[in-house]
């Protein structure tokens, strides 16, 4: 099957751990030309060295996407490298560490709505009059189940998710008249393959390692029809497909990709 992702320039933000260096690697291999935009430039870096000649090009841009104007910044110089932008996946997110509501500081709830919905109005800002432009335009939002069913020690994690799936939605209806598709991918526990692939910044080595441990994935197993912990290319299966020609009668879903974990 011809996924038609040859020569087209997609940015991933968050592209170099776990989920989003699935997608990057996916994508390249598709060969797309495809902007790593993240903020740890060791582990950003690395991930674009590591696909050299798989397939696409990549490079690595520095970004802060909770940023207006460091999103602004890698946009342009996107656009300065392959002269157009055709997918935007909002990859980056996370959550400060498990705590019920009412126990955890402001400052908390403020990191976790900037860092997973602020991030994504500031990069769907920031491409989207481009894409209105050229009539031609894909974007996938990583939501969680989180977002979908509540996790109740992640009250203002899940309602950040929650919002992505509403703001899609609603741009999917707005946006449809310019050929442009908006969906939201929603994985399930997703276990990095390697800590390698695991960047200094990443939520997984702030607090992700030390609480899904091996008896709490086991009990996650145990909750999934499919019997097994979701791996990153999984997820990346999905958003690369979501933004084929394969899937271009496809705008405003949100899918679970979480071994069944979750069936809405």
């Amino acid at each position: 099957m011809n996924l038609g992702l040859a020569g087209k320039t997609v940015i991933v933000t968050g592209g170099g751990s776990n989920i989003g260096r699935a997608i990057l690697v996916t994508f390249v291999e598709e060969g797309a030309n495809v902007v790593n935009a993240q903020r740890d430039e060791r582990q950003g870096q690395k991930t674009v060295d590591e696909v050299y000649g798989l397939g696409g090009q990549a490079i690595f841009i520095k970004t802060d996407v909770t940023s207006w104007d460091s999103v602004q910044a890698m946009v342009r110089k996107t656009m300065e490298r392959f002269g157009k932008i055709d997918v935007l996946v909002n990859n980056v997110g996370g959550a400060t560490h498990p705590g019920l509501f009412v126990q955890k500081p402001r400052e908390e709830y403020e990191r976790d709505i900037s860092l997973n919905y602020w991030s994504a109005i500031n990069c769907i800002k920031a491409v989207v009059d481009h894409m209105i432009e050229r009539k031609y335009g894909k974007i996938v939002n990583i939501g969680s189940e989180a977002g979908r069913i509540g996790a109740s020690t992640a009250a203002i994690y899940s309602a950040t998710k929650g919002a992505i799936t509403a703001l899609s939605k609603a741009l999917a209806k707005e946006l449809g008249r310019y050929n442009i598709n908006v969906n939201v991918v929603c994985p399930g526990l997703t276990v990095p393959e390697s800590r390698e692939h695991v960047g200094e910044k990443s939520w997984w080595r702030e607090w992700g390692f030390d609480f899904y441990t091996p008896e709490v994935q086991q009990e996650v197993v145990k909750a999934t029809p499919i019997g097994r912990l979701g791996r990153p290319q999984d997820i990346a299966n999905m958003v690369v497909f979501l933004t084929s020609d394969c899937a271009a009668y496809i705008t405003g879903q949100t899918i679970s990709v979480s071994g069944g974990a979750t069936m809405m």
